[in-house]
């Protein structure tokens, strides 16, 4: 293929290395585009600290489907004692990630620390790729491997507020000797994983914090199962049926084992059949009641960082709350929050800093690239706004409904055609599929032309 234009990977995080890996395994040439300075670190990377560890077990974190004890083996290489079981440190996997990128790459790869200005059509088919610094590339296909989208504000926030200092609206950049550099607790509006993150880093750096997580439910991820607990029941997932049977069996097959972990683990591989077997008002109910509650189940965290929160929340460092953060305004001393708690309580508090904890947001309203392609209708927002729509294989839809050949996209923003797309073994499985269909497609068209090329004049037959 070196005579092709290249494939050109929007992002660099985990999703943008598994695809570069695969496609440069297929024989294309790659042009990697992210800001950031090392491809591999990206936001679930940002998060660095030793005690900020991995949300899976190692034996489930390998970057190539083929070789499932990949990460396994790099981790011994770096600590022998390490087990499938085990949960290491994050920052090892953003190193991981940018080691298999190296090794992968034999000359096909090129790499710019940029950010993605626009992307036009092209005559003839493909793509231009305009980057920020004014460099255009000529582009056979692009995938968008954007990642976890950034959060949205929490609630209508006055200016004052959105440029106080003592203000962090994205924690994927978070600095805890910042966020704590005033007198007095920091609320936290969120209670998942981001605002695990953003407590095991304040606890670590002042020991004598107070933190406060508010969330509508108040619920906390669960943790996954330790290493010393007997293996569940086998559990036969359901396959089929509406959202009501759904959830009665799963709550029947967790009563029965005595053992949601196992049910959760037997349902994996069958969440996106499930997800597109439900009616649009029952994914509209699913989302609107059951999300969250799956959110905290599904994702875990790891047995010693549920140990670490509890031990926390016991020691009053951190309390968690269910309620609603209807108001934040800016004083000479911080920021003051007005909070109403489940029950109806409502309570004024001022905090040293408040850290935007929700989460991810969604790509169709917080990526200034993927609203422009949605402006000129090169992709259209998919089901619930949730992501971008696509076809089967990730393939973008245009406005008008039609699939868009030569621009692909993996991993979050694929959220709302598929349920389960944002992990690990789910993003590396699309990963290679993704390059298997654009070498066939590639194949296809090398063919197609040559058959072309070689028709007589006036297309008669010999």
């Amino acid at each position: 293929m070196s005579d092709i234009r290249p494939a050109v990977v929007v992002g660099g995080g985990a999703g943008g290395v598994l695809a570069t890996v695969q496609l440069l395994a297929a024989g294309w040439p790659v042009v990697l585009i992210d800001p950031r300075t090392t491809p591999g670190r990206g936001v679930a990377q940002g998060f660095a600290s030793p005690w900020h560890l991995l949300g899976s077990p190692v034996d489930e974190m390998s970057a190539l489907p083929d070789k499932p004890d990949d990460f396994l083996r790099w981790c011994r290489m770096r600590c022998p004692r390490t087990q499938p079981f085990d949960f290491v440190p994050r920052g090892w996997y953003g190193e991981y990630l940018s080691e298999t990128l190296r090794a992968a790459d034999s000359g096909r790869l090129t790499v710019h620390r940029a950010s993605v200005s626009r992307i036009f059509d092209a005559p003839g088919g493909g793509f231009t790729v305009l980057l920020s610094g004014g460099v255009v590339i000529p582009a056979a296909h692009v995938v968008l491997a954007l990642g976890e989208a950034a959060p949205a504000d929490p609630l209508p926030l006055p200016a004052p507020v959105r440029q106080a200092p003592s203000y962090i609206g994205d924690p994927g950049e978070f600095a805890a000797p910042v966020v704590a550099a005033g007198d007095g607790p920091v609320l936290l509006i969120g209670t998942g994983p981001t605002a695990v993150d953003v407590t095991l880093a304040l606890a670590h750096t002042h020991p004598g914090i107070s933190i406060l997580a508010v969330s509508r439910h108040g619920l906390t991820p669960q943790p996954h199962r330790r290493r010393d607990t007997a293996a569940g029941r086998r559990v036969e997932p359901v396959l089929a049926g509406s959202l009501a049977r759904l959830l009665r069996t799963l709550r029947s097959q967790a009563a029965e084992t005595g053992d949601w972990h196992a049910v959760m683990d037997a349902h994996r591989p069958h969440w996106n059949r499930l997800w597109d077997g439900l009616s649009e008002p029952e994914q509209r109910r699913f989302l609107r009641h059951a999300a969250r509650f799956w959110e905290v189940h599904r994702h875990r965290v790891a047995p010693a960082v549920a140990d670490r929160i509890a031990a926390l929340r016991a020691g009053g460092t951190l309390r968690v709350a269910a309620g609603e953060v209807c108001g934040l305004a800016a004083d000479p001393h911080g920021l003051v929050a007005t909070i109403r708690y489940r029950g109806g309580d409502v309570a004024t508090q001022r905090f040293a800093a408040v850290v935007n904890c929700t989460g991810p947001g969604r790509v169709v309203e917080s990526s200034p690239l993927v609203r422009s392609l949605i402006a000129e209708g090169i992709a259209r927002p998919g089901p619930y706004r949730l992501g971008l729509d696509t076809d089967a294989h990730g393939a973008l839809v245009r406005r008008d409904g039609s699939v868009n050949p030569a621009l692909w996209t993996l991993g979050p923003p694929r959220r709302g055609v598929l349920w389960e797309t944002s992990a690990v073994p789910e993003i590396r499985a699309q990963a290679q599929a993704l390059a298997r269909r654009l070498t066939a497609a590639c194949v296809r068209a090398s063919i197609a032309s040559g058959a072309r090329e070689n028709q007589p004049l006036g297309g008669a037959r010999p």
